[in-house]
């Protein structure tokens, strides 16, 4: 999994730092234990990741949505998300935020396509001082389908 990432912050030009600000990829059962923390795989290697972390009791926050630049284009990031979707509102949750790479503007038009709405800009706190937009989707709670 920190060759996939690490792979793909290469690709854009970016600072992968799993002993800093990336540390949550090497203590994934305790960031990520009240969420879900989900890995593609082909074989024994890692092409996908995405992540769920709740952040109030009708919202979450999606994270860590990577994919492998041989299998973009094929709808597997896509499933990535709607994964993660699926289980945020089997929960009850109904607001879902993100947040991606300025650089990553492929996954900004899914990210739309899935009718999540631009909400604004961030600069992290990572060595490389990168910029992110802010994505959000409200979708409605299984419960208030059940007839």
């Amino acid at each position: 999994m920190l060759a996939l990432i690490g792979g793909i912050f290469r690709e854009y030009g970016l600072t992968f730092d799993p002993s800093g600000f990336d540390v949550d990829l090497t203590r994934i059962q305790v960031v990520y234990a009240g969420g879900a923390f989900w890995t593609m795989c082909d074989g024994a290697r890692v092409v996908g990741t995405v992540a769920v972390v709740p952040v109030s009791a009708v919202a979450v926050e999606i994270k860590r949505v990577y994919l492998d630049a041989s299998l973009r284009g094929r709808g597997l990031g896509q499933a990535l998300v709607e994964h993660a979707i699926a289980w945020a509102v089997a929960r009850g949750h109904t607001k879902i935020t993100l947040w991606s790479d300025v650089k990553f503007t492929r996954s900004h038009r899914m990210y739309e396509r899935l009718g999540f709405v631009r909400t604004g800009i961030r600069e992290c706190d990572d060595i490389d001082r990168s910029c992110e937009y802010g994505f959000e989707k409200v979708v409605s709670s299984l419960a208030s389908c059940a007839r």
